[in-house]
């Protein structure tokens, strides 16, 4: 037995459930140590960027007959001192090997948790910062000053491509405990070179005061606390109705495996309905949040918060009665400092049951007899902080075999300052001498799609309304659906469309449901966004995945990000636009759809100083996939005031 970190781990007796499960802490543990010792690229300059199981071939997962499948591992990382990129390939089994191990040019990888306490520690000792801030704001206590670290991206300089940047935001706290944000440092921004983890200028733009309102909103800050709420419990005397075994995941007539990785943090694996194949693998693949305001300080703000930060790093430790009520089920988030030592990140996942309201009703008023059955769904989720905005990502999986995603928005405004007088064309006033820019979020799912099997067909409906002057719509009523059929990838490029109520549906056209049709799922968008900044812009450069709300693509185990595998400080665009320019065939293929959704942000001042959850998804609903509602069988509920079905 050896112990790191208070964790102890049996060395050589790995044991994982399911192949799909993530990396144990021993497996982490183990990949390290083989590339310490297999490798000579391994320095002390190293970072250790992420750790994540490379997931087996997908026949192989599909087709199980209790053969055991090797556990390996997928590694990146950076090497500060050379400023080089590599991807590392490690076999577990026996002892563990090296199989592949390669340096991937001009890439910088997602910066680690370790490098945003490091760089905002550089920005406080660098002597340029302190002389700026004492003589623009006279602040001489540097312990007062709030450093968010952001990527240096790319605007068409020669540093952005040889050098690993960040262009730090700064605040200023009043004392210890209160909210920095409100006292935002307008221009003045760092620029730290990560490698050598140090200021190498400061950029100097147009001076604005710090603004003076407090907005503190921890609970000992705030006076008049409501004192009329009730206590609202959510009881289950007989324990939840999901069973666990690992990682792996059955409720009701669900089953599937829950993954978690740095970049993505919460993956869902192998979903199945009734032992029926819905979806192989989901997760969010990329997000960017474009600012639309044009100023110095302001305009280079764009977060590619997946492919630049790590969703799985900046992931929550939640907590029973706030982030989840109920039956709790955690999972934790496995993983490794970027020096390799083992970092856990506890409760990363919570799953639950809650109620979802009415299913389905109907009242005979002949029989007077109403049939109600009510709604319960289990929700997987899990919350990342990048900086001052909060994620939280949910999945809902609910009785009728339907599928929604959701991610809520919460956390703090990223705010700028003015002069006390002035407002701005490109933001919201939320107090004298401070604003909120206008900003957009944009969420690109991975959805690899397995309708009763792998080979699937995709189609865009449009509903239509018939001529005015057809003989047979005399009541001028008529309107029909047109039903187009996918064939290559570039015409899978397609946007949403209100005048034509437009939704896609999947179908696999080898199984047959009982009127003869295709068994399929369908998906149905929610509130979206199309990009405001211009193409010409260089986060859209970057992010082309903005440019279409669904675009599908025949399956690629290279092919996982919408953005590409390293936008962090890209120069051009290497994800969906360059996969789908090879315009290959989607018709009766093991496809992957992908979808981008968008929330505009017109902040109100309601927003601040914690902005409420905004929320933005979408459903995938079975479309021919059953014969008759699947949830008919639902049993009635018992009535509260007797011992009676509803």
């Amino acid at each position: 037995m050896t112990k790191t970190n208070g964790i102890s781990i049996k060395q050589n007796k790995i044991q994982v459930r399911h192949p799909l499960e993530p990396l144990s802490l021993a497996e982490i543990e183990l990949v390290v140590e083989i590339l310490k010792k297999q490798s000579d690229k391994i320095t002390p300059t190293t970072r250790f960027v992420s750790v994540t199981l490379h997931e087996p071939p997908k026949q192989k997962i599909l087709n199980l007959t209790g053969e055991i499948i090797p556990r390996e591992a997928n590694v990146v990382l950076f090497d500060n001192g050379t400023n080089s990129c590599y991807e590392a390939r490690v076999l577990l089994e026996n002892g563990g090997q090296v199989i592949s191990f390669e340096h991937i040019r001009n890439a910088q990888p997602t910066m680690t948790v370790d490098e945003q306490g490091e760089c905002e520690q550089a920005v406080l000792r660098s002597t340029e910062f302190q002389e700026l801030i004492r003589e623009h704001y006279g602040i001489d206590d540097i312990n007062r000053v709030m450093v968010d670290i952001w990527s240096g991206g790319y605007y068409g300089q020669e540093e952005e491509r040889t050098r690993r940047l960040a262009r730090p935001l700064c605040f200023v706290r009043s004392d210890s405990t209160d909210n920095g944000y409100a006292h935002p440092i307008e221009g003045l921004r760092p620029v730290v070179d990560l490698n050598l983890m140090e200021v190498i200028r400061v950029e100097r733009y147009n001076h604005h005061p710090l603004p003076r309102t407090d907005f503190n909103y921890g609970s000992d800050r705030m006076l008049n606390l409501r004192n009329d709420i009730q206590p609202l419990e959510i009881i289950q005397p007989d324990g939840p109705s999901f069973q666990i075994n690992g990682n792996q995941v059955s409720w009701q007539k669900w089953s599937f495996v829950i993954g978690f990785t740095m970049r993505q943090g919460l993956v869902l694996h192998h979903l199945t309905y009734d032992n029926r194949s819905v979806l192989y693998r989901a997760a969010l693949s990329e997000m960017v949040v474009p600012y639309g305001d044009p100023s110095e300080q302001q305009a280079r703000k764009n977060a590619f918060d997946c492919g630049e930060y790590g969703l799985g790093c900046c992931t929550n430790s939640l907590e029973l009665g706030c982030d989840c009520v109920g039956h709790i089920k955690y999972f934790d988030g496995n993983m490794c400092t970027s020096r390799g030592e083992l970092l856990v990140i506890k409760n990363a996942v919570c799953l639950h049951e809650e109620d979802a309201g009415i299913l389905w009703k109907h009242t005979d008023r002949r029989l007077n007899t109403p049939e109600v059955r009510r709604s319960r769904r289990l929700v997987i989720s899990s919350i990342a902080t990048i900086e001052n905005y909060e994620y939280g990502f949910y999945w809902y999986l609910y009785q009728d075999a339907s599928i929604h995603f959701e991610v809520k928005l919460t956390g703090v405004l990223s705010v700028g300052a003015l002069p006390a007088d002035k407002e701005s064309a490109y933001g919201s006033l939320l107090a004298p001498g401070l604003y909120a820019p206008y900003h957009q979020h944009f969420f690109n799912m991975r959805l690899d799609l397995a309708i009763d099997g792998i080979n699937n067909t995709a189609y865009m409906v449009d509903v239509e309304a018939d001529p005015d002057d057809a003989d047979y719509n005399q009541f001028h009523n008529a309107f029909h659906i047109n039903k187009i059929r996918l064939d290559t990838e570039k015409q899978a490029r397609s946007n949403l469309c209100l005048e034509k109520s437009r939704s896609w549906i999947f179908e696999n056209n080898s199984v047959r449901n009982a009127i003869g049709k295709p068994t399929g799922y369908k998906l149905h968008p929610g509130d979206n966004a199309i990009p405001f900044g211009s193409s010409k812009a260089w986060w859209r450069k970057r992010a082309s995945f903005v440019n279409h709300h669904v675009w599908i693509t025949p399956f690629n185990e290279k092919e996982m990000f919408g953005g590409g595998d390293y936008p962090n400080q890209s120069q051009c665009d290497m994800g969906l636009l360059k996969y789908t320019e090879q315009d290959r065939s989607i018709v009766d293929k093991d496809i992957v759809l992908w979808y981008t959704f968008g929330v505009t942000h017109i902040p109100r001042q309601e927003d601040f100083p914690v902005m409420p959850v905004v929320a933005a998804g979408f459903s995938l609903k079975p479309s021919g996939f059953f014969d008759m509602n699947p949830a008919n069988d639902i049993p009635k509920s018992m009535k509260k005031t007797k011992n009676e079905c509803c």
